[in-house]
């Protein structure tokens, strides 16, 4: 009779709870969350500025947004600035449209 050895398998863990797998995926992503910088009323007007040169002379804008503790990069051209919604509509390089509030706006570039 011979001894049928499962290799490495005897050694893992048995039952994972999905909590337990959830929790340290969790941790990682808040160790890497960043608080939401302070703008104020002189970098929106400069942000207003920049957006209303590149809507006027249809260049790229590059808009890094805060979303839930993370900064986001999008690239485009500006549509249409929207200010009952509180928004800027805007193409991107994929022919895709993207709305931004106003309030998720933390620096504004001008791509030339």
């Amino acid at each position: 009779m011979t001894l049928r050895d499962r290799g490495k398998l005897k050694w893992q863990g048995a039952f994972f709870m999905p909590e337990h797998v959830k929790m340290p995926r969790d941790m990682k992503t808040d160790y890497h969350r960043q608080a939401k910088p302070i703008i104020d009323e002189y970098e929106i007007d400069e942000f207003d500025r920049r957006i209303c040169y590149a809507m006027e002379f249809n260049l790229a804008v590059k808009l890094t947004c805060w979303y839930d503790g993370f900064n986001e990069d999008i690239c485009g051209r500006i549509h249409y600035m929207d200010p009952i919604n509180q928004e800027v509509r805007l193409v991107t390089e994929e022919e895709a449209a993207e709305r931004v509030k106003f309030a998720d706006i933390v620096a504004v570039s001008v791509i030339e």
